[in-house]
């Protein structure tokens, strides 16, 4: 079963396009490709990993899936497209000919309009994926988690998967809102769930494994052992700690489970959800 890291990131750092890293992340701010991650996957066990936009603009996924191209380890790219495009089927099918391209996200969280997802011409969108076996990366924060449960209801047979957590309120060590939420959300079976991004929601300079426990508690309980992921979000981990510290989090967190839990978690389950080889 192969070992994968189903969350993580390459750019070449454009300080208009990455307006996003500020100062505050100024670790952050250069660039991260290929050469950089795979010493560090192989160092932590790692067979390989999923490749996230982090960048809007569809010529992107060019860039991402050139990197795919010529990089073993990167077994899955999520890539990013305008699911309000006329054209967007048609840009779907070109995209079959990339057989590492696995699905695609949208950045929700940023939308002035929260519920986005639950308009109309969005969820067109959405309806065009499952033709194409493409998978969907839900991007948001936790005031959108009450939409997301309408929001996946609506397609029951569409694989989805919330990435990091749905970013919780970890600094102030805030639950409720957040866990009824996400547990309301995994009832919904298509609906699996990236224990990644953790450490940007706490205290960056501060934080200590036991913070994250209430989290991954309700996350492990709601969505079950067989649909949820590891995922390191490297490089912005970065800026609370090393990987490896990062990585110590979820390792210690499932030493008790099984061999079996263990690997599903840590590369199983996201082989099944992205069908990665």
């Amino acid at each position: 079963m192969l070992r994968i890291d189903a969350h993580q990131h390459f750019w070449k750092f454009d300080p208009v396009r990455d307006s996003w890293i500020n100062e505050d992340m100024a670790v952050i701010q250069r660039d991260f490709l290929p050469e950089d991650l795979k010493p560090v996957l192989q160092q932590n066990g790692f067979d390989g990993c999923v490749l996230v936009q982090s960048a809007q603009p569809e010529f992107e996924n060019d860039f991402l899936l050139k990197q795919a191209a010529h990089h073993d380890f990167i077994k899955g790219v999520v890539g990013w497209v305008d699911f309000f495009a006329d054209d967007l089927e048609q840009r779907l099918e070109e995209y079959t000919q990339h057989k590492k391209l696995k699905g695609f996200r949208y950045i929700l969280q940023g939308a002035e309009d929260r519920a986005l997802m639950l308009t109309p011409e969005f969820r067109k969108g959405i309806a065009r994926l499952q033709k194409f076996g493409y998978t969907y990366d839900v991007l948001i924060f936790p005031d959108q988690l009450a939409y997301t449960k309408e929001f996946v209801a609506e397609f029951p047979d569409q694989p989805f998967v919330i990435d990091h957590l749905a970013k919780p309120y970890i600094k102030d060590q805030k639950l409720d809102g957040w866990k009824q939420d996400m547990q309301a959300v995994a009832q919904h079976e298509q609906v699996f769930c990236k224990i990644s991004g953790m450490v940007t929601e706490a205290d960056w300079k501060n934080w200590k494994k036991e913070d994250f426990r209430p989290y991954l508690d309700t996350v492990v309980e709601a969505f079950g052992p067989n649909r949820i992921m590891y995922g390191s979000d490297w490089p912005v981990c970065l800026v609370a700690g090393a990987y490896e510290e990062m990585l110590g989090i979820v390792q210690d967190y499932f030493a008790s489970y099984s061999k079996e839990e263990q690997a599903a978690f840590f590369g199983g389950n996201a082989t099944t959800f992205y069908q990665l080889a």
